[in-house]
């Protein structure tokens, strides 16, 4: 059984929605967020990016960021006519026409703990106290988190009948997406059929996810009176259906070879599979990798070597049999030596980088949805990095206060 239910929400006003919408928080960084928000003052990176408002090269985990949020987002609400509404909503993004229709709700905190709400991904202790401490300053959750689920004929027809009235915001972003929003009138039924649902799994934004639980345990100890029912013990997210879902290669480039050079590391890989000259920088198909060095495309295959769900993916593969023994990169969560791509910037950005590094690249087959819940439901972890789910929820077109 999972819970998808009503949540209280402050929604921009249509005229607004589009130059107040941004890109998630954590697919920029400070360089990237200030050069888009540049000259748009309505953009929602001036609040979950705030330090764009600060001097260059403030420390990103320091006082002022923080309270420079809460205040940006306390003028945001007096100078936009947000409206602050209950229940649940119809969210579908459109890319390159194909639409991903989702539900915009509160999930339950208590399910993620005890995980009904499961995951596939470690997260890293500086991001969660980064997120958990931008929550607690603002008092509310300004990203939803990114959930997939097992399609279900029943909620598909209730998303639709809510597609039918009009919508309360329809705009195409910069990046050619298109992002539409709709009220659902009727938000018991809708949280009845998600009971029918076994599980939930976090696709995107396990730092969000984790967050959201920290939140709750600290306001929690504040509060004397919590009963459970105050509105942090939930957590906004956009529930999606997995016959939908769109997932793109995380691409690997290693800047720094060592001193055995690109050749050295071709030649290290060549002792561990046989790499073939290819015309395309795009594996057709899993458990094939492609490899980049010295201006050329090389394919290589490898087989799992230990048991495990995750053990069997391709980045894992490459992870075990590749980057550790050939580079040392041991933990890739926090080695400086390797670079991750999403899919959607591109093979060419793998070159480029690499060629700016005198590096090696891999451009990999994406991770499939059956992966990703598989690993989830056995309880297993995949290597960091190791999904792009496009298109990106915007940050800033709805806010749960808490």
């Amino acid at each position: 059984m999972s819970t998808v239910g009503p949540l209280r929400a402050w929604l921009p006003p249509a005229e607004h929605a589009a130059e107040i919408a941004s890109v998630p928080y954590d697919v920029v960084n400070s360089a990237e967020a200030r050069a888009l928000a540049e000259g748009k003052e309505r953009s929602f990176l001036h609040v979950i990016r705030p330090e764009i408002d600060l001097a260059e090269g403030v420390d990103l985990y320091s006082d002022p960021v923080y309270a420079k949020a809460a205040e940006n987002l306390s003028r945001w609400l007096e100078e936009t006519p947000y409206s602050e509404t209950e229940g649940m909503f119809v969210y579908r993004l459109v890319r390159e026409g194909v639409p991903q229709v989702g539900v915009l709700g509160a999930c339950s905190v208590d399910e993620y703990d005890r995980g009904g709400i499961a995951i596939h991904e470690r997260t890293r202790q500086n991001k969660e106290d980064d997120r958990t401490r931008h929550i607690v300053t603002m008092r509310c959750q300004a990203e939803p988190i990114f959930l997939a689920y097992r399609a279900r004929p029943a909620i598909d027809a209730l998303a639709a009948a809510a597609m039918e009235r009009a919508p309360r915001f329809d705009f195409e972003a910069n990046d050619g997406v298109r992002h539409t929003l709709w009220d659902v009138d009727d938000a018991e039924q809708l949280r009845a059929a998600f009971e029918a649902v076994p599980r939930l799994y976090v696709a995107d934004g396990h730092h969000r996810a984790k967050s959201a639980s920290r939140t709750r345990e600290a306001l929690a100890a504040e509060n004397p009176d919590h009963d459970g029912t105050e509105a942090y013990n939930r957590v906004m997210a956009v529930v999606f259906p997995d016959d939908q879902l769109t997932i793109l290669p995380y691409n690997r480039v290693v800047t720094d070879v060592g001193a055995q050079g690109v050749a050295g590391a071709l030649d290290a890989i060549r002792a561990i599979a046989e790499l073939t000259p290819v015309d395309s920088a795009t594996p057709e198909e899993r458990g094939a990798i492609h490899v980049y060095g010295d201006g050329r495309w090389y394919g290589m295959r490898l087989s799992p070597t230990r048991d495990g769900v995750a053990a069997g993916l391709d980045v894992a593969l490459l992870q075990d049999q590749v980057l550790e023994p050939v580079f040392g990169i041991a933990d890739p969560r926090r080695d400086t030596r390797i670079d991750f791509v999403g899919g959607a910037r591109g093979t060419e950005e793998l070159e480029r980088r690499a060629d700016a590094a005198g590096g090696v690249a891999f451009s990999m087959f994406p991770t499939s949805l059956s992966e990703l819940f598989a690993v989830a439901d056995a309880g297993e972890i995949m290597p960091p990095k190791s999904t792009w789910f496009e298109p990106k929820l915007r940050s800033g077109l709805f806010v749960h206060r808490i």
